[in-house]
């Protein structure tokens, strides 16, 4: 098995571009970061410094409304990739908060390292775009789901999808994310 420190490693490698002298470089841009179940990454309100790459645990991307319901834009797991892109490109203010839902190990990339990096390594640029647009396409699925599909349509897909990640989340979360009750999430958990 993989130790924490290889993960951000081998999934910097799948891009086959990058040489071992670039991935050393790229890797030294990164600090490793260890949070405990429940904290926060960054609240609503708050500059965004980081984006954070999931070597081991579980995260989730919130909204708070007017009248402080939560709504769950994403979460992310091992090997996926987290932030507020908008604050952290911007660098403006977030109006989102990035939760631990598990103990997890981080790898955090600032903004000046990301745009140093990708300065000096195009393939590395390349490889980002490539996540950010796996990450975009993933986003309007779930817009188009949210938008077109019932509640049980909903559910099936992410099961279908992300088996291990819908056993990971806890039921008022995974129906918070489904934009349903948990009495609802319950019905459509016995009917599968």
């Amino acid at each position: 098995k993989a130790t924490v420190n290889t993960i951000l490693r081998e999934h910097l490698a799948t891009t086959g571009n990058l040489s071992e002298q670039e991935l050393e470089q790229v890797l030294v841009r990164f600090q490793q970061r260890q949070c405990r179940k429940g904290e926060a990454l960054f609240r609503e309100g708050e500059r965004v410094k980081h984006i954070f790459f999931v070597a081991k645990g579980l995260l989730k991307l919130v909204y708070h409304d007017d009248v402080a319901k939560e709504h769950i834009l994403s979460f992310a797991m091992e090997q996926w990739w987290e932030t507020d892109f908008r604050a952290f490109y911007e660098q403006t203010p977030t109006a989102l908060s990035l939760h631990c839902l598990e103990n997890s190990m981080l790898f955090q990339l600032s903004l000046e390292n990301y745009l140093l990096l990708c300065k000096e390594l195009p393939t590395f640029e390349r490889f980002l775009f490539q996540k950010s647009i796996a990450g975009h396409i993933a986003s309007q699925k779930r817009i188009l789901s949210l938008l077109t599909n019932q509640a049980k349509e909903r559910y099936e897909l992410l099961v279908k999808q992300f088996p291990q990640l819908v056993q990971r989340l806890p039921k008022g979360q995974l129906a918070a994310y489904l934009g349903v009750t948990r009495e609802t999430l319950s019905r459509l958990y016995s009917s599968t």
